[in-house]
């Protein structure tokens, strides 16, 4: 399912991103939700700091980017540690902006959320479309990318907004990003709304639901979670995604075997 588009443009690169399914999009709220913990492990249960936790996260980054921009075709482990570290740069870049430097959840969400729109925007303007799916040039490679980080961390900053600051609580404001994205599913199939504008909506609001989802998994039962434990709940996720990774590309491979013997015939 999540198998990686082949089409390829004259002197351009093999599309390396997954096409969107519905697992492509349970393995993100996954990733999102790992950022969420495993973030907080570094700055909070390890007290590193928000700074410094940022500056790890960042390096992680930019490993696995470097290795995902230079590989010649699509391979799941790599790309999904990118998302990851996207994840968790975005839950402490996030919570550096609001708490250490006291913007705000209000203050940094708008920021965020302005910085989201200048990348599409510039986007746009450079390469004449916003692409997600058939990702064929550097330039559109380096422009989704950089779009995945801030709006990872946007997610952050208005996850935490809905649930802490208007005082729905983590369960609620889980159910409130649910709904969200369930209309932007609806949108897709009963509108005829450009599939980017979709699926950048959808990227954003994965975020600040696997937010929530990672708050209530970690956070004490007088603040509204399980308290199960920062490294605990970030393993069993990390464990989740991994079966997950393996699974789809097994039936990609599989879907492509078929594909071929078709064509051979």
């Amino acid at each position: 399912m999540n198998q990686p588009q082949l089409v390829k443009k004259s002197g351009d690169l093999v599309s390396k991103v997954p096409q969107v399914t519905l697992m492509f999009w349970v393995i993100k709220i996954c990733a999102t939700t790992f950022g969420e913990t495993g973030g907080d492990e570094l700055s909070m249960t390890l007290k590193l700091g928000y700074a410094v936790s940022s500056l790890i996260f960042l390096g992680f980054f930019c490993i696995t980017l470097t290795a995902q921009v230079a590989s010649k075709r699509y391979y799941a482990f790599l790309y999904w540690a990118v998302v990851v570290a996207t994840t968790t740069v975005g839950t402490t870049m996030s919570d550096y902006l609001d708490r250490t430097l006291e913007l705000g959840y209000v203050k940094s969400s708008f920021f965020l959320f302005c910085g989201v729109l200048a990348v599409l925007f510039i986007w746009r303007r450079s390469t004449g479309e916003i692409q997600y799916e058939n990702i064929t040039t550097r330039k559109n490679e380096v422009f989704y990318w950089v779009t995945i980080l801030v709006s990872n961390t946007l997610g952050t900053a208005l996850g935490d907004f809905v649930a802490t600051t208007t005082g729905v609580g983590f369960e609620r404001g889980a159910l409130i990003f649910a709904g969200l994205i369930a209309l932007v599913a609806a949108a897709h199939f009963f509108t005829k709304i450009p599939g980017s504008v979709l699926f950048w909506a959808a990227y954003v609001l994965t975020r600040p639901l696997g937010a929530t989802l990672g708050d209530i998994l970690t956070k004490p039962h007088a603040e509204g979670g399980l308290a199960l434990g920062r490294m605990v709940s970030s393993l069993v996720i990390a464990a989740v995604m991994v079966v997950l990774i393996i699974l789809t590309s097994r039936r990609s491979g599989a879907s492509q075997v078929v594909t071929g013997d078709k064509v051979a015939k």
